[in-house]
């Protein structure tokens, strides 16, 4: 069996485009996930796996760089979006990083988006190599504070 590596690019793209789709569409309060999520470090094949019983129904793959975390990209399976799922597993991620001690390089939206949503976990991203996926939501130069407010207030909700 042959991989077609832009094909599996575009998926792993869109597949991104839609988890951030939902995340700006719904605050989190609104969905919640009705399952307990098992979340399981594939250190073999770099990946965390959320598993619901023995199926795995997500994922959030990654690399060691230069001692830091480099996460990949997530996915969920489509039969689990809206349920929280993503939003569980990067959680469970980024705790399990923080008790490391590591320092994160973000590639993927999705955990760019969430760090966006949850400030708290903006100490993990290496200064010095964040990551095309990190600061999803930059503001415009020469906005002011108020400006600034109003967007972020936007993009909220």
């Amino acid at each position: 069996m042959t991989t077609n590596i832009e094909t599996e690019e575009t998926k792993r793209q869109e597949s991104n485009a839609a988890l951030v789709a939902t995340l700006k569409k719904k605050a989190l309060s609104e969905v919640e996930s009705s399952w307990e999520l098992d979340v399981i470090n594939d250190t073999e094949r770099g990946r965390w796996i959320a598993a619901l019983g023995a199926e795995a129904i997500g994922e959030l793959t990654y690399r060691f760089v230069g001692g830091r975390v480099v996460l990949l990209s997530t996915w969920v399976n489509h039969a689990y979006r809206n349920h929280r799922v993503a939003t569980e597993l990067v959680a469970r991620v980024l705790d399990e990083i923080r008790e490391s001690g590591k320092k994160i390089t973000i590639i993927c939206p999705v955990v760019g988006e969430f760090i966006d949503r949850n400030p708290e976990y903006l100490d993990l991203i290496d200064k010095v190599h964040p990551g095309p996926g990190a600061y999803p939501h930059k503001p415009a130069v020469g906005q002011d504070d108020d400006e600034q407010f109003t967007t972020f207030e936007r993009d909220m909700t």
